[in-house]
């Protein structure tokens, strides 16, 4: 067996190893959100959030927002009650690799390149409830605005999470339309300074 028959049969295991860690990754964090109902509230608030922005009617417009008061409430609660539910997940379950790209067992032969998803599940949660309940925007639609960046993290982090941060971006890009590095500069600024420090290299 010649040496690029080797590197192909060793390419092939490595991507159907890391299919199935990724696939671990997903089902655990799939069995902590069932009991919530995070992902419809979202996407509650999202197709509210763009049908008021898209509203020319400020009365009409009003009404929207007023009506998407209690599925944002609803929603920084539940958060709360995940990142908790979730804090009891061990250790070695929690961790995934900073790298771009997803390799197996990355978060064991790297441990220093590596983030824990209930700290920062935790943030999300803070940072959610923040733009709801105590945002200084000057209008609803910065107010808006903020919370869906908010919202689009949060989704960025699990992906990252579940498979990697090059499958989370292209995912954020190909949904939403926005960039990663843009999506930073959205969030609040404790968001987005806290964010930054629990996502890099320890």
């Amino acid at each position: 067996m010649d040496f690029f028959t080797l590197l192909i049969l060793a390419a092939v295991g490595g991507l159907i190893l890391n299919g199935q860690l990724q696939a671990k990754r997903i089902q655990l964090l799939g069995l902590y959100l069932a009991p919530f109902h995070i992902e419809p509230l979202m996407r509650n608030l999202n197709e509210g959030y763009m049908r008021a922005l898209g509203e020319n009617e400020p009365e009409r417009q009003d009404q929207i927002w007023q009506l998407l008061h209690t599925s944002e409430r609803q929603l920084a609660e539940q958060l709360h009650q995940f990142a908790t539910a979730l804090g009891k997940v061990p250790d070695e379950d929690a961790r995934a690799s900073l790298f771009a790209m997803g390799l197996p067992f990355a978060e064991k032969l790297f441990p220093q390149a590596t983030f824990d998803i209930r700290a920062v599940l935790q943030l999300h949660a803070q940072g959610i409830s923040t733009a709801v309940e105590h945002s200084a925007q000057p209008s609803a639609k910065s107010r808006a605005r903020r919370i869906l960046a908010e919202m689009y993290l949060l989704q960025h982090t699990c992906h990252w999470f579940c498979k990697s941060k090059a499958v989370a971006s292209a995912r954020l890009l190909a949904q939403h339309q926005t960039r990663y590095e843009s999506l930073l500069d959205m969030v609040c600024p404790s968001t987005k300074q806290a964010y930054l420090r629990l996502m890099q290299a320890a």
